[in-house]
């Protein structure tokens, strides 16, 4: 029986200030009153919010409190939304429709970190929709189960991940083969994964078991393939089948599908990518979310009644199963989680918009209802017509006129494939749920005592503990140091390792754990990479508890010991919780950068700490990457300060260099362009590590190539203008700086006022002022250029240079100068300021004009050219080591020299003294020839009336003989 069509239902949240946000002082951009949502724009306060209805607005910002000792978010205002609220409206609405019989679908969307994962699994006594799902639906199978003797209920339950438009089963890891898992369409059962392992269920312990085994199971394989936890999406199948005989005593079977879906963050589809990369972010990775956009744009369009909309389910791993969810057989519910923080306005806009367009598209479910004999008997009629098709291994299929030999054998192994799987299936539907439910317990006991075991061991045996920049992530994997030794390596190690870990840097043999009277200790192997509490170590150290462990380039672990902890305890000690964001702080702090600490950091720290949290394990990964996969690069992070591209306030931005160690050349990547690299990179190692012949490409291709042609940042130029705003020439030779403050050669710049036409004034003409503020209103000409630079470094065969002027949105350009590194580009530019504003003055008075030099490499080969990228790097870093002590060195970031700033004030206040004293040196030449003529009382207002017509002779004695008037106080006239 069909229900009609009827729209996805769009549920929008906003979660509460994170601490991040909290110590920024965020605002909240967003409001609700009822059913709509009101998104104000952080940089237009006056102006109207974009409004958005919805079926329902749920506020879950502010109006709660923490009970104890459950810690469950109670409301004390009755505009705050918990999750009971949330589990009325949206849960039993669910319920109620796979009772009946129904497909349902409930998938969160939302940015990392919008509150997606709270709603939908929720944590501790705040349940999520998931969890307190499963628990009235278990309530309910009892209640049926007690008043009809004849009902029969089956739940089994699945779990998936797609990743980089991968499938993978989270149940059972080890049938995942190269590539992910197929997906395969069925006639009447669409799309479903092949050979995915669905389990019995009994209650929701043993949903919640199976979770944290799927999430367990994640975390490992995200781990050793250097994999973004917050990338993947997450589906959780739940379904439930009801046996009971109808009125006629026939026996029926209804089933329900409930899909649970995690979608990845949604922000990293609108940053991917950066303007001007040669490469864009691999497809693969951000294909199921585009696609996804795609096919409920197509799918909104068809809801209004637009004709010939293509909606192209087809083209991503997730929309081929989203398909029934979307535009098919399930009633279907979205999750829409914001961030009220204003500096999440844009990825908080692009939620609200997807979800507007979500919630105009219609689905028509179908109640999933018939007799269980009939689906048997189904079954069979399939199986013999796929047995005679196949006719014996000849027959039908190997007669078809036009096929090749190898699509016969193809077709031949698909349709023995569905005999087979639907003699599996009629094989379970004809054995009773109990002998099913009994199979699987019996299956998975071992597991369950080996959890309990787990579990208890945890409390009396030091042991490491995960830490995941995806907090559900976090404390999922668990390696034991028990008495003895413990031995840490990759799977080659023979024997087998006690702690065996994949993945970057991780070596065959990569360190030993002694446990000797509950003192643990840790050696590091011969190469092996391992940080305690963010320092290096090089030979034994003992562990203490909570100490932070590093094992190769991400295997990042917590130390627990339970017999310190107890001390600890006992001596009044509080515990610390260590979090990802802490570790990674403290490496950045140990790898020499400054880190602020406590309650009074800035708005731009915060920003800034939080780039370089993100940046620093990333690069460290990307280094690792190169040095497996042979690509000859070293990636280090540049700190670029505010000051160095001439700005007094702002955030230091975290650039990562890419350095070629085979030819020589740099070039500097923005975050974005480095992130969008490193997602190829990764999509490249997985290739490699899954066996892929192909895993190679092209250099066009190839995220760890750049070509020498690409334009590279040789430096920054400063450029005080401080002279013009008396109306004095600039004329400078100046240091090329890089953003370590280390030169890179000189410019010669000039800055000349003039004429409206461009040409200078003559020495007769000058136009000098003497204060700037007699510029006021009044227009001003001038002249920047740029006549050559010397020096440039070596590998540099074509450079220019770019600036741009007071509020001007062009770049402006030099020509590109070619074949040499003593470059003259003969730029001349005319600027104006009609009329001069006292901001225009401000600007010229006390912001330098940065000119970034820029340049083309031309690569030159090396002497080391035939060393692997491993033995490069070792001979770089000695290099370098030496040059440090030689002390030819500098900081990862400088400020512009504020030596040179002073040094050109001077020099202005120089030539502003001498075209005074040349001033007044004419008006004491006037004087004193009135006074030779017999005419001293010429007056200082007329004087001046003179110097300004030009100090023209011609006019002069006319203005003397204009202006005589007999004094008998000439002495007091002369003295200027």
């Amino acid at each position: 029986m069909a229900a009609g069509a009827e729209n996805v239902k769009v549920a929008v949240r906003v979660r509460p200030f994170n601490d991040r946000e909290r110590n920024k002082d965020a605002r909240c951009i967003v409001n609700m009153v009822g059913k709509s949502t009101e998104l104000f724009n952080p940089d237009e306060p006056k102006s109207e919010p974009k409004r958005f209805t919805f079926d329902y607005s749920y506020w879950s910002h502010d109006g709660f409190k923490e009970t104890e000792p459950d810690r469950y978010l109670k409301p004390v205002n009755p505009k705050y939304v918990d999750q009971k609220r949330v589990f009325e409206d949206l849960g039993l609405q669910m319920l109620d429709n796979a009772w009946k019989g129904y497909n349902c679908s409930v998938f969160a969307y939302g940015q990392t970190g919008s509150g997606k994962s709270y709603s939908i699994m929720g944590y501790g006594a705040n349940k999520g929709v998931v969890p307190m799902v499963c628990d009235e639906l278990f309530r309910g199978m009892n209640e049926r189960q007690k008043s009809s003797e004849d009902a029969d209920f089956q739940v089994t339950f699945s779990m998936i991940e797609i990743y980089n438009e991968q499938v993978r089963d989270l149940l059972n890891p080890k049938n995942n083969p190269k590539g992910g898992l197929k997906i395969r369409e069925h006639q009447n059962k669409g799309f479903y994964v092949e050979m995915l392992k669905v389990v019995n269920v009994n209650s929701f312990s043993d949903i919640e078991s199976r979770i944290n085994e799927g999430t367990r199971n994640r975390t490992i394989a995200a781990t050793n393939m250097n994999a973004t936890s917050s990338r993947a999406h997450t589906i959780v199948s739940v379904t439930l089948v009801q046996k009971a005989k109808n009125e006629a005593g026939q026996s029926m079977t209804k089933t329900s599908i409930i899909n649970l879906v995690d979608l990845a963050g949604s922000e990293r589809v609108e940053k991917t990518g950066a303007t001007g990369d040669r490469l864009k972010e691999g497809s693969l990775i951000n294909q199921s979310l585009s696609t996804l956009g795609n096919v409920i744009k197509a799918l909104a369009d068809v809801g209004s009644g637009k004709k010939g909309s293509h909606v192209p389910y087809r083209n991503s791993a997730l929309t081929k199963l989203l398909k029934n969810a979307l535009g098919g057989n399930s009633k279907t519910i979205m999750i829409a989680a914001i961030s009220p923080a204003d500096d999440n306005y844009e990825e908080t806009l692009s939620t609200l918009r997807y979800a507007d367009r979500a919630k105009s598209i219609k689905t028509k479910a179908v109640i999933n209802e018939s007799p269980t004999e009939k689906l048997i008997r189904e079954l069979r009629e399939e199986n013999a017509r796929l047995l005679q098709q196949l006719g014996g291994g000849g027959g039908q299929a190997a007669q078809v006129v036009g096929i090749p030999e190898d699509e016969v054998e193809s077709m031949k192994k698909m349709m023995e494939e569905q005999i087979q799987r639907n003699k599996e299936e009629m094989t379970e539907m004809e054995k009773s749920w109990k002998q099913r439910l009994a199979e699987a317990e019996s299956a998975n006991m071992e597991k369950l005592m080996a959890e309990q075991q787990k579990q208890e061991q945890m409390k009396v045996i030091p042991h490491i503990w995960n830490l995941n920049e995806d907090p559900s992530l976090t404390g999922m994997i668990v390696h034991f140091t028990p008495e003895g030794v413990s031995r840490v390596g990759n799977k080659k190690a023979s024997p087998p390792p006690e702690i065996l870990l994949n993945g970057l840097s991780i070596l065959k043999e990569h360190a030993v754990i002694t446990n000797k009277k509950n003192v643990v200790r840790i050696r590091p192997c011969e190469n092996a990479k391992i940080l305690i509490n963010g320092k290096e170590v090089t030979e034994e150290v003992e562990l203490h508890h909570n100490d932070r462990v590093m094992l190769g380039s991400n295997h990042l672990f917590v130390f627990h010991h339970p017999q310190d902890l107890a001390k600890n305890i006992k001596a009044g000690k509080q515990e610390e919780k260590v979090t990802y964001d802490q570790a990674q702080a403290e490496i950045a702090e140990n790898s020499g950068f400054h880190m602020e600490k406590g309650p009074g950091k800035s708005k731009d720290d915060i920003i800034f700490q939080e780039d370089l949290i993100e940046i620093m394990p990333l690069v460290s990964e990307a280094n690792a990457i190169s040095e497996e996969l042979d690509k000859k690069v070293k990636f280090e992070i540049a700190l670029v300060s505010p000051q160095v591209k001439g700005l007094k306030h702002g955030r230091t931005e975290v650039n990562v260099l890419m350095r070629n160690l085979e030819n020589g050349t740099e070039f500097m990547w923005n975050r974005d362009k480095f992130l969008n690299r490193k997602y190829i990179m990764q999509e490249m190692y997985q290739n490699f590590i899954e066996g892929d012949k192909d895993w190679d490409v092209e250099k066009e291709k190839d995220p760890f190539w750049e070509h020498p042609d690409t334009e590279a940042l040789i430096g920054y130029v400063h450029v005080y203008l401080q002279s013009l705003a008396y109306m004095i020439e600039l004329e400078e030779t100046l240091a090329i700086t890089d953003y370590k403050g280390l030169e890179k050669g000189h410019l010669r710049v000039e800055a000349l006022p003039c004429k409206k036409n461009g040409k200078e004034f003559s020495e007769d003409e000058d136009a000098f002022v003497e204060e700037p503020t007699e510029m006021l209103g009044k227009p001003m000409f001038f002249k920047v250029k740029i006549p050559s630079a010397r020096g440039l470094p070596p590998q540099f065969k074509k450079s220019f240079c770019r600036y741009k002027f007071y509020l001007d949105k062009k770049m402006q350009q030099t020509k590109e100068i070619v074949g040499t590194t003593n470059p003259d580009f003969y730029h001349e530019q005319l600027f104006n300021s009609n009329p001069v504003t006292r901001q225009f003055l401000e600007y010229i008075e006390n912001q330098p004009l940065v000119i970034e030099v820029w340049g083309r490499q031309q690569g030159k080969a090396m002497k080391a050219a035939n060393l692997t990228t491993k033995a490069l790097v070792a001979e770089d870093t000695m290099r370098r080591s030496r040059i440090s002590l030689r002390g030819d060195t500098s900081s990862t970031s400088i400020e512009p020299d504020e030596k040179y700033k002073l040094l050109v004030e001077l020099n202005t206040h120089k030539k502003r003294a001498d075209k005074m004293e040349a001033k007044l040196r004419k008006i004491y030449d006037m004087v004193v020839e009135a006074k030779a003529k017999g005419n001293p009382n010429l007056s200082a207002d007329k004087v001046e009336e003179v110097l300004k017509s030009g100090y023209k002779e011609q006019f002069k004695a006319a203005a003397i003989a204009k202006f005589e008037r007999p004094s008998t106080d000439v002495e007091t006239k002369t003295d200027c």
